[in-house]
């Protein structure tokens, strides 16, 4: 059953812009392994992502960005790892299930979420 959808859209080049004016914000809101693997375009659909989680389970104020991790699987679909805040916000509303969908076109990037139980 679905619990909670959530979208979000970020302007890639505005993105790319407040990235470099802001020192650390890189290390905020990404893991390691998400900066590793991806340029500004991925990246800002990846925060999207992390906005649609957040917006998914209800918008709690206390998350932290690097809990919610857009992992690629080999195929090459994104999918979702939970830790810390995050997964315990999940696991108290019955979330068992993340479907995520990534796009970049236009200089707009976005993402969609959706929860199961």
């Amino acid at each position: 059953m679905i619990v909670g959808v959530g979208i979000d859209v970020v302007d890639i080049e505005r993105f790319g812009q407040s990235l470099e004016r802001t020192p650390g914000l890189a290390a905020r809101l990404f893991t390691d392994h998400e900066l590793a693997s991806t340029g500004v375009a991925s990246l800002a659909a990846r925060f999207a992502a992390k906005e649609a989680v957040a917006k998914a389970l209800g918008a709690p104020g206390d998350l932290r960005w690097t809990d919610a991790e857009v992992v690629t699987q080999e195929s090459g679909r994104p999918s979702l790892q939970l830790t810390g805040d995050v997964a315990a916000a999940a696991e108290a509303q019955g979330i068992r299930t993340w479907h995520v969908s990534l796009s970049h076109d236009g200089g707009i990037a976005t993402a969609l979420v959706v929860a199961e139980s």
